[in-house]
């Protein structure tokens, strides 16, 4: 998820896997895969930054996951699994 700024100031967030374009005419204008279009403060460059940024963060998760590094928060553990951890991917030497 992504987040944006409407024109009346009002943030939201979106999920940036639906995004089909950004344009900027002169408004930024993001469409969605479905063609809802919302108008965003944001220039097309910062909204290409936020979904670069949002697609490197799961890509670092994942590199963390597959290292057996990665802890979820205690505050997103489901109740009574708060000793749990992640159980890594198996690697390449290991399938």
């Amino acid at each position: 998820m992504i987040r944006l700024t409407r024109l009346n100031g009002e943030h939201f967030v979106l999920n940036a896997e639906l995004i089909q374009r950004v344009e900027g005419h002169p408004d930024t204008v993001v469409t969605l895969r479905d063609d809802t279009k919302y108008v965003v403060t944001e220039t097309v460059d910062e909204v290409v930054r936020e979904v670069r940024d949002y697609r490197a963060s799961i890509q670092a998760i994942a590199f963390q996951m597959d290292r057996g590094e990665h802890r979820m928060p205690a505050a997103h553990h489901p109740k009574g699994t708060e000793d749990s951890s992640v159980v890594p991917f198996p690697t390449r030497e290991e399938r």
